[in-house]
């Protein structure tokens, strides 16, 4: 997977977060961010890593997400590791 594709799939994953009041809620939680900042924070190229570690952490949203994707939640994980959220 190219670093391309693995920012793509975190952008996607951003989208799936914010469509949804109650994941976008602990998403900002768990990050600190408040609403106004995200945009600021998407252009530092570790933020997208952040995304997916997310996703990935909590495997209701990670399914949910890799179903609304049309990707096998290794995908995301493969992702994840691309932009250096995991180890290899």
């Amino acid at each position: 997977m190219t670093k391309d594709d693995a920012e793509a799939i975190g952008v996607a994953a951003l989208t799936f977060i914010a469509a949804d009041p109650e994941r976008l809620t602990r998403f900002l939680s768990m990050t600190g961010l408040r609403p106004e900042d995200v945009r600021t924070a998407a252009a530092d190229p570790d933020f997208f890593a952040g995304v997916l570690r997310h996703v990935a952490g909590w495997e209701p949203d990670l399914l949910a997400f890799a179903a609304e994707a049309g990707l096998a939640p290794a995908d995301i994980r493969s992702a994840a590791i691309g932009l250096g959220a995991f180890e290899a």
